[in-house]
Order: C-alpha cells, then sequence, then structure tokens
C-alpha cells in the first residue's frame, strides 16, 4: 500500500471510529489495510468511540429493482436520514449495487465481494462512502426472482426515478397466460406494495409472531374487564381476524374489498388455476 493510501485510509478510519492517528495507522498494519476488520480491530481493544456512525440507527435510504428477461432483483440499502438518500453519490452507488445485485442474483455476501466499475471491491466503497457522506450506510438484504418458476411481477411505490422508491413489492405467479390475464400480476404486486402481509395462507404466518399476536390480545381482553371464561372465545375470534389480515389469499383485495384476493385468483384464472408461488415486500427501514 502507497503512503497517499495508507494516509487515505487512515483519515477514512478516524472519521468512523473517532480513534487518533497512531492507534488507526496500528489497525491498519494489523490488518493489511482492511478498513472493516480494522473497525472490528479498534472495537476488540476498546479504543473506539462507540464506533461513532457505525452504532448509529440507519433508518431510510432506497430500495431498488432490477428487471431483464423476466428475472427480478432487489436491494434495500439504508443511510440515516432521507437527505442523504437523496443525495447523488448515494445514489449513484446504490445504483451500481442494484446491476450487481441482479448479476450475483441477490447474494449478499457475494456481493459485498464483488467489485464496482472503479475497481475497488463493495465493501470498501462503503466504508469510503460512510467517511465521505458523514452517515452510517448499510446494505440491508437482497433478492432474486428467477424465471424458471412461473412469471414474476413487481411494483414500486412512492418512485423516485425508475425501479427505486421507497416500497418495492415483487411476485410469482403461476397459470398467468402472457397477454391475457397477466395484468392481475401487476394489480396483485400493488396490492402486496399496499397491505403488506405475512405470508401467502394464513398456516404459514411465523409461529412466534402468532404466539405475541395472541398473548397481547389475550391481555387486552382481560384488561377490558370481560369475564375469564369469555377470554379464550374472544381471543380465538380475534386471532383468526389477524391471520386473515396479514395472509395474502385472505385478505380482502384492495381495488374490491367486498372480495378476498383468492376470490380475484379465481376470477382472472383461464386454462389454470392461479397460482402465487412467492413474493416479497422491502419497505425503507422496516423493522429497524
Amino acid at each position: 500500500m502507497s503512503n497517499k493510501d495508507l494516509l487515505d485510509n487512515i483519515k477514512k478510519l478516524r472519521e468512523i471510529t473517532g480513534v487518533g492517528f497512531k492507534d488507526c495507522k496500528v489497525a491498519l498494519d494489523e490488518n493489511k489495510g482492511d478498513i472493516e476488520k480494522s473497525i472490528e480491530f479498534l472495537r476488540k481493544k476498546g479504543i473506539a468511540k462507540a464506533s461513532k456512525k457505525m452504532d448509529r440507527t440507519a433508518s431510510d435510504g432506497l430500495v431498488l429493482a432490477n428487471e431483464n428477461n423476466g428475472e427480478i432483483s432487489i436491494i434495500e440499502i439504508n443511510s440515516e436520514t432521507d437527505f442523504v438518500a437523496k443525495n447523488e453519490n448515494f445514489k449513484n452507488f446504490c445504483k451500481e449495487l442494484s446491476t450487481i445485485n441482479f448479476s450475483v442474483k441477490g447474494d449478499l455476501k457475494k456481493l459485498q465481494d464483488s467489485k464496482m466499475s472503479d475497481g475497488n471491491f463493495v465493501k470498501d466503497n462503503l466504508v469510503s462512502l460512510i467517511a465521505k457522506i458523514g452517515e452510517k450506510i448499510t446494505i440491508r438484504r437482497c433478492d432474486f426472482f428467477s424465471n424458471k418458476k412461473g412469471l414474476n411481477f413487481f411494483y414500486i411505490h412512492s418512485a423516485t426515478e425508475k425501479n427505486i422508491g421507497k416500497i418495492v413489492s415483487i411476485v410469482t405467479l403461476d397459470g398467468i397466460i402472457k397477454g391475457k390475464n397477466d395484468d392481475i400480476g401487476n394489480k396483485l404486486a400493488m396490492h402486496i406494495a399496499a397491505s403488506s402481509p405475512l405470508a401467502i395462507k394464513s398456516d404459514e404466518i411465523d409461529k412466534t409472531i402468532v404466539n405475541k399476536e395472541l398473548e397481547i390480545i389475550k391481555a387486552e381482553i382481560i384488561n377490558s374487564g370481560k369475564p375469564k371464561d369469555m377470554v379464550e372465545k374472544i381471543a380465538k375470534g380475534k386471532i383468526k381476524k389477524y391471520l386473515d389480515d396479514n395472509s395474502l389469499l385472505n385478505q380482502l383485495w384492495i381495488m374490491d374489498p367486498k372480495k378476498k384476493v383468492s376470490d380475484i385468483l379465481r376470477e382472472n384464472s383461464l386454462s389454470e388455476e392461479i397460482k402465487i408461488l412467492k413474493f416479497v415486500r422491502y419497505k425503507v427501514g422496516e423493522g429497524i
């Protein structure tokens, strides 16, 4: 590593950790210039000041989709503020990551170890961007939908540019005939973005989530003063509604609340029954 590169890395490491010049140089020497490993090294030594930017919460940012030949990739990249999410350097970084994400088929580890157009690794450019912008930035999650089974459809809510926004949903359907009933795919992707289902069917919803909700429901019923012998009966009805509201097939169709999603799929089926094979919905910062 040249003296200039070493000085640049020391500067970046100081800005991220708040640690002095000498300790940063030692950390970089020990870790062969790898900034991420140097941050970890300093934290283990108890030198880094709460890892400064790295310990802050990044709950804003962008979600991006990339489509080619019926295959779709999706990625969420977080920043601390919407101001940075609108920054051109941040957006350009996100766009290139979206392209790389498609090529590595949604593999986060491969993405981070990929090289960008400037010849640097994604993980190194991420650290450089953090140092330049002054906010914590994270590559949170990504996914990939192949075209081997069914047809893929996606929708972006509040799009700021083509294929970039704050909410992205993708759904894979079987039983679709192009040019005849494929419009239902786009509408279903829009429904998913708006209604945020947890699973396709009610029995597929995470049991931990269901049990926690049931615990809350029972506590609310008891606190409302209802007799103890009625708690189970009332809770049973409420948890059924919760499961219906959060399972895609049982949700009320956003474009006609008198019907369920399952009704709409049945009505739009032609020679084959339309089946939902897979879906995903990313909302920026959700759950952080």
